[in-house]
């Protein structure tokens, strides 16, 4: 006999079906009891004769098989002929898992995550992460983006700085890689033109704050032939735009079970560069302490502002000076470059912009930052064969599904968090 899905069940009324899955809850009520079996599709209701079936010392969680005939009354429920053990708990559950809300604190949730991932709610995050990932993907493949796999152990960071892991590669010193985006220009100038990547990136920053990880899924673009950012922009809110009604469409149950409020992107989304959103800051709310970036409290600032004024729960930010950008930013006039941040509900989800595409200008850009060519010479060298103007951006997906879902925590939205203190599970 094949095992039939909860999901499915509406469909063998009055037929004899194999179920298999973990033990949610039982109910004795005299001679009968009453199991919830729950598989990856959803949960029933199994009724159990105990007079014919032993469950005696049966616990929640346990993985069990039963076979019975589907039934339907004002629901779908199994009336069980046969119970069969798989694998039994051993031990206490560490959390309680059975109950409409996780009663733990997030350490403790994280640390037996992968219990807690049983947990309705929980599961339902991760569902969606997934929607989100799978959406990203199918647009861009209807735009002419082909997807790539870049290396995650290189020779130099991207970004620069010191936020790298080292690690030993042999009789070399090698990294985490910060970001493929050496990678993707180099894809869009082997011909390509326009790629993408989901994939892990890694950061040894310090800090250890509701905002960030130390290592996290990154989605990651890059296209030929632009004017400039705006082109990127553009592509990103057609991108979201697809992903939030391919997440309404497939996710409702999860959306429903988390009371997720989706946004709305029904035109182009409001720009606004820093310079300006600076002033802004200044003038309505009194931040004095801002001059050539934006803090976390001036993101959420101005998230209010643009909220009130446009009712919009988007924002780009444009025009970061160049010390702000990394060496391969576009520049523009005044010492401000040709790049972008999206703010969402208060929190910076992306970055990205238009790249330099002239090696003389590359490489000079690189001295200015104070970094030797020499070190890039791989990267740098793609630029001599005839690379077109380009840009894209990347976006983090924790973030992103965090924001989504109105969490506060960022660990919420990952699956098994690496952060300055959580090495394991």
């Amino acid at each position: 006999m094949e095992r039939v899905l909860v999901k499915d069940l509406s469909n063998t009324i009055d037929e004899k079906v194999k179920l298999q899955g973990w033990i949610q809850r039982i109910r004795k009520l005299g001679k009968i009891a009453f199991i919830i079996l729950r598989d990856r599709s959803g949960s029933v209701q199994c009724v159990v004769n105990t007079k014919e079936i032993e469950i005696k010392g049966l616990k929640l969680e346990t993985v069990v098989e039963v076979i019975g005939n589907v039934a339907k009354s004002d629901k779908v429920e199994l009336q069980v002929t046969s119970l069969n053990i798989i694998n039994e708990v051993k031990i206490d559950l560490p959390i309680e898992i059975n109950k409409t809300e996780l009663e733990a604190n997030l350490d403790t949730i994280l640390n037996n995550r992968a219990l807690s991932l049983r947990h309705e709610k929980t599961n339902a995050v991760f569902k969606i992460q997934a929607c989100l990932a799978q959406s990203f993907g199918e647009f861009l493949q209807g735009e002419g983006f082909t997807q790539v796999f870049t290396p995650k152990i290189v020779a130099e960071g991207a970004e620069g700085g010191t936020e790298l892991f080292e690690l030993k590669y042999f009789e070399q010193k090698a990294y985490l890689a910060q970001s493929p985006q050496f990678y993707k220009q180099m894809m869009v100038g082997a011909g390509y033109e326009r790629i993408f990547e989901i994939g892990h990136v890694y950061r040894a920053e310090e800090h250890n704050t509701n905002r960030h990880l130390n290592e996290y899924v990154s989605l990651d673009l890059e296209m030929a032939f632009i004017e400039d950012e705006r082109d990127v922009m553009d592509l990103e809110t057609r991108l979201l735009k697809y992903m939030l009604e391919r997440l309404k469409i497939r996710c409702e149950k999860e959306l429903n079970l988390l009371e997720a409020e989706l946004p709305v992107i029904d035109k182009a989304i409001v720009s606004i560069p820093l310079p300006e959103a600076i002033k802004i800051l200044q003038e309505k709310y009194g931040k004095k302490d801002l001059t050539n970036d934006i803090d976390p409290e001036g993101e959420r600032l101005i998230s209010v502002y643009v909220k009130e004024k446009y009712n919009s729960d988007f924002l780009f930010l444009t025009h970061y000076p160049v010390k702000k950008r990394p060496m391969y930013t576009m520049p523009a006039e005044n010492r401000l470059t040709h790049s972008f941040d999206l703010i969402f509900r208060g929190l910076e989800i992306t970055t990205g912009g238009q790249r330099i595409h002239n090696y003389e200008m590359l490489k000079s850009n690189m001295e200015l930052k104070g970094l030797n060519p020499d070190s890039f010479k791989d990267y740098l060298e793609t630029f001599k064969y005839g690379m077109p103007p380009h840009g894209g951006l990347a976006i983090g997906l924790e973030r992103l599904t965090a924001q989504l879902l109105g969490f506060k925590n960022i660990r919420e939205a990952t699956l098994f968090p690496r952060d300055r203190d959580r090495l394991t599970p």
